[in-house]
């Protein structure tokens, strides 16, 4: 159970300390529901991933977490940020990120977000075939064009975005005239990107993507006299949310990325490029531990409910991806299990089910669940729905923690509220 939580995270007895405090200090002093972070995980992860891609870059894909603060501490390892917004961007920017720190993704820019991207000199990937149109009106200088060459994932059809018919990037035929159509308009057209899902749990798709990739520049310089530089291979690597999961080391899929766009653009005749990668879940999921209290524990003959302050308000992937997740009682980890039981959220839904089946020491109202792996597409995805206020953040390490996003009050609820 522990692999699932951060480096940091340790057994006190009874009690699951996390960067040195105690899981039931925080909850207390911090309320629950509650995200933790561990520092040192994050920097962990983050070291990993640069010496894996070796002289190329590797940007946060900021959707998996939108915080300055994480942000700022991943930009001191080296790692820049993928913004697919105005408001990633300001995140970005707010963290002390700027152009070449940067890259600006998402299928439907407006005007005003590429000439952001312009006036801070951010590479700006297009995705569709009017867009080196947009991005040369709004003064962009360096582009990538995002290609989809019909590899199919295996992952969940919600998060699987490299097949046919896919709604990001553009088939190679488009693809290849939106190149041509950016460098007629005087674009500096750094290279090609791709990206075949989220949450992969092997190589396969994206090694023959990446082949298709070499082979796509290859016909580019055929036909066009240009030749990409830069191949960003985009991220999804996954991590483990539940014991059963089978998930290779991000680095090691990382480093398998690099060297093998590196082999395949030489051998089809092409210089070796600058690599870039774009990880999101797999620098901050592990990282990530989220707290709640018990509530209501109703035993019915065909399943025990063990109701939590939080749910699908906070962690809406069991909902819209099926994810699994488990779970450890906070405070009588020394207990063995008494009872299988189904943790549910506290909101107005059938289906706001966080965790299926786990089992906990006979649960109680009061008690304190953890549930790792849950530093990724949670706050990131957070709602307020029931009008439930979205869980406060900390950042810990050595036995400190800092408040890195506060908690939501029902004032700030009513605060866009006109009449």
């Amino acid at each position: 159970m522990l692999a699932l939580f951060p480096e940091s995270a340790a057994l006190d007895g009874a009690d699951l300390t996390l960067g040195g405090l105690s899981s039931e200090s925080l909850a207390e002093e911090h309320g629950t529901p509650l995200v933790v972070l561990c520092e040192e995980t994050l920097r962990a992860n983050a070291r990993a991933l640069r010496e894996a891609v070796g002289d190329g870059r590797v940007f946060f894909g900021t959707k998996a977490l939108p915080s300055v603060a994480l942000l700022r501490l991943l930009r001191e390892e080296g790692i820049g940020a993928d913004v697919a917004s105005a408001g990633e961007l300001a995140f970005a920017e707010a963290a002390g990120h700027g152009g070449e720190t940067l890259v600006v993704h998402g299928n439907n820019k407006s005007t005003g977000f590429l000439r952001k991207a312009a006036s801070i000199g951010a590479p700006v990937v297009l995705d569709a075939s009017d867009e080196a149109e947009l991005a040369a009106a709004a003064g962009v200088e360096q582009v990538l064009v995002r290609v989809t060459l019909g590899v199919d994932a295996d992952t969940h059809e919600a998060i699987r975005t490299g097949h046919h018919g896919s709604k990001f990037g553009l088939p190679p035929d488009q693809a290849r005239a939106a190149v041509a159509d950016a460098l007629d308009r005087g674009l500096d057209v750094l290279g090609v990107h791709v990206h075949v899902g989220s949450q992969l749990e092997d190589f396969d798709a994206q090694a023959e993507t990446i082949v298709r990739l070499a082979a796509f520049v290859a016909g580019c310089r055929d036909e066009l006299g240009w030749t990409a530089r830069v191949a960003d291979l985009g991220g999804g690597f996954g991590i483990r949310h539940h014991p059963d999961d089978h998930v290779p080391d991000a680095a090691e899929l990382a480093r398998g990325a690099a060297s093998t766009a590196r082999l395949a653009f030489v051998e089809a005749g092409l210089p070796k490029p600058e690599v870039w990668l774009e990880p999101g879940r797999c620098l901050v999921g592990r990282a990530g531990v989220t707290l709640y209290r018990v509530g209501t524990v109703k035993r019915l003959p065909e399943r025990t409910w063990v109701a939590i302050d939080g749910g699908m308000s906070d962690n809406p992937r069991p909902q819209l991806y099926r994810a699994r997740y488990t779970a450890l009682s906070a405070t009588r980890a020394d207990e063995q299990p008494g009872e299988t039981v189904s943790v549910a959220g506290m909101h107005c839904e059938s289906g706001d089910v966080l965790i299926d089946d786990v089992a906990l020491p006979t649960p109680r109202r009061g008690d304190l669940l953890a549930v790792p792996a849950t530093g990724a597409y949670t706050l990131a995805m957070a709602s307020n729905y029931n009008g439930v206020a979205r869980p406060a953040a900390v950042l810990v390490r050595d036995g400190s923690a800092r408040v890195i996003r506060r908690r939501e009050t029902i004032d700030d609820l009513l605060r866009t509220e006109l009449g």
